[in-house]
């Protein structure tokens, strides 16, 4: 099977500190101070506390962290052409009617900063990205879906797809991005667009994106055909088809 996308407290020692007048001391134990003792106090003193380490953050089982960002896809990299490149949201819309943004067009909705760990099923974690995009909460405002929705299915260039859930698609955290750590995306990481979905494994974060469908029954995507879990949480360590409980996902 191939592989989807996706303190110590510091102690200090009390100091006591002796102050002797030099009259008052023998002359042998004065002449036997080291140069420079008493400017090498007064410089110990003046030099701040040494910080303590930051904690290594946490991780979902199972995950570690690399020294760089893999690249991981099924399929080519798809190449961007803007005058012809569209986004588009179908399947039961509130109106009936598909939705269309042009890549201009969808660069004058409101754009959104969004800083979440990226997690992958193939036990990579990249902590703390900071993704820029626009908000899915903003493209439902943009096309609401009919009221008996509850499931997406997010298509992206030559067929790929993942399925999520209504309320996973519609959290605070769930973006479109266009950016990463202040810099456009690269083709190989989604760029023009990809979907950021922080509380999944990353394969249900799409690349290359296309199209949302909006569902009324949930249905399985590429992955989640071929033996990947469809609910994909990585706290729970929700990695393969085989571990599904009852009412996790459609039958296979």
């Amino acid at each position: 099977m191939r592989h989807p996308e996706t303190s110590a407290r510091q102690l200090s020692a009390p100091q006591t500190s002796v102050s002797l007048s030099r009259r008052h001391v023998p002359r042998a134990a004065a002449d036997e101070r080291p140069a420079g003792e008493e400017r090498d106090q007064r410089a110990e003193a003046a030099r701040p506390p040494a910080q303590a380490p930051e904690p290594a953050p946490a991780l979902p089982p199972g995950q570690y962290i690399p020294r760089g960002w893999p690249v991981l896809h099924y399929g080519p990299v798809p190449v961007f052409h803007a005058g012809t490149w569209d986004l588009r949201v179908l399947g039961a819309t509130a109106s009936g009617q598909e939705h269309r943004w042009g890549w201009s067009e969808l660069g004058s909705l409101p754009r959104c900063r969004v800083v979440a760990d990226f997690h992958c099923v193939t036990k990579f974690t990249i902590p703390g990205i900071a993704w820029e995009g626009i908000a899915a909460a903003e493209l439902l405002r943009a096309a609401p879906p009919d009221d008996a929705v509850t499931h997406v299915m997010v298509w992206a260039d030559f067929g790929y797809s993942a399925n999520l859930a209504i309320a996973d698609f519609a959290a605070g955290d769930t973006l479109f991005a266009t950016h990463r750590d202040g810099a456009e995306l690269t083709p190989e990481h989604g760029y023009p667009l990809r979907l950021v979905v922080p509380s999944r494994y990353a394969w249900k974060s799409v690349k290359w994106v296309r199209a949302i469908e909006y569902l009324t029954a949930d249905r399985r995507g590429f992955w989640e055909e071929r033996g990947y879990h469809n609910t994909a949480d990585p706290w729970r360590e929700q990695r393969y088809s085989y571990q599904e409980r009852p009412g996790e996902g459609p039958p296979l």
